[in-house]
């Protein structure tokens, strides 16, 4: 089997012959490993099952602003702190309940993303291509308004909260209609709806709205032969039956400190694919190679059984977490 092919049978919940994986690294870990290897090809020698386009406009560095930069949507990040892949807010778009009701999202480039997809299509080897589009919903809205505003906002200014979730929606599938010009198999939301324990804005809020209008940009893309897939970090344990209700396909990230792994995979099994499953939070960074090893191993054989299992870190790898633990990981995802 191909690469591509291992990850659409794990996708159709079918055997493959062996578990596909894919492994994702901070900027700071992606350096780390290319000076531990030797190798500034380091993630070419690992052999990624899946390969990406980022359907988002990368930042623009601010002029006179050190470390900040500004997203296609106008909002400041500022990057100077730890996190130098994702960085805080530091200037929002939406200042109040008048520029919520007014809020336009920018025209897409159109030009930018064919460039993105073709340029895919010509690297992408035997492996499974996906389309990207981060920051697609939720996240979108909190960024544009400050997240507490948002919050309050669903409940004073319901209307108008609709009306712009309905914009970001729509200017989603925009992206994907240009993506579907081209050779993908799927496509991968980023919208983080979860806490360490339940949801941030509680199921009956997530359900009035979000749930409507991932649907839609779900239906949009299965209604144009793609898969979908969902990352969402945190407990989503309240809304899993719902993502199948709407057409979810694949969920990443499964996190073990959260899940139980038989328990999910017997709830799961042949309804929702995993992605996932190996933590950045509790045993990457802390345990030894051998244990990583270990776990790899077992958390392929538990959620690996029958399919419906890409196998990878939770989320994309910190720099704490030691070199020789990435070795282990990867040459048991190999056997």
């Amino acid at each position: 089997m191909t690469n591509r092919e291992r990850v659409l049978a794990a996708v159709r919940h079918q055997a493959p012959d062996y578990t596909p994986h894919h492994v994702f690294f901070t900027q700071e870990m992606l350096a780390k490993m290319v000076a531990h290897s030797g190798n500034p090809d380091y993630p070419q020698t690992i052999n990624n099952h899946i390969v990406k386009a980022s359907l988002t406009k990368p930042q623009v560095l601010v002029e006179g602003r050190a470390e900040h930069f500004r997203d296609e949507f106008g909002v400041v990040w500022d990057k100077s702190g730890v996190d130098k892949d994702i960085g805080v807010v530091a200037e929002q778009t939406i200042k109040d309940a008048n520029d919520l009701a007014a809020y336009t999202p920018p025209p897409i480039d159109e030009a930018f993303i064919h460039d993105r997809c073709q340029k895919l299509m010509e690297t992408r080897g035997n492996n499974c291509a996906i389309a990207s589009v981060g920051f697609s919903l939720f996240e979108r809205a909190w960024t544009l308004c400050g997240m507490e505003d948002f919050f309050c906002y669903m409940i004073t200014e319901p209307e108008a909260v609709h009306a712009l979730l309905d914009k970001l929606a729509r200017r989603n599938m925009e992206k994907v209609k240009i993506a579907l010009e081209y050779d993908f198999d799927g496509v991968l939301y980023g919208d983080d709806w979860g806490q360490q324990q339940g949801l941030m804005m509680g199921k009956p809020l997530w359900v009035e709205f979000i749930k409507p209008y991932v649907a839609m940009m779900y239906k949009f893309a299965k209604d144009g032969g793609l898969f979908t897939a969902q990352h969402s970090c945190g407990d989503l344990r309240e809304i899993l039956d719902d993502l199948v209700e709407i057409g979810l396909d694949v969920y990443q990230t499964f996190q073990p400190e959260i899940y139980d792994l038989r328990d999910y995979k017997a709830k799961l099994k042949g309804r929702l694919a995993i992605w996932g499953g190996i933590s950045t939070q509790v045993h990457l960074p802390f345990l030894s190679p051998a244990q990583i090893y270990s776990i790899t191993r077992e958390t392929i054989a538990i959620l690996g059984e029958g399919g419906g299992y890409i196998a990878a870190p939770t989320h994309d790898v910190p720099g704490d977490v030691p070199s020789e633990n990435i070795d282990a990981m990867v040459r048991a995802f190999k056997l």
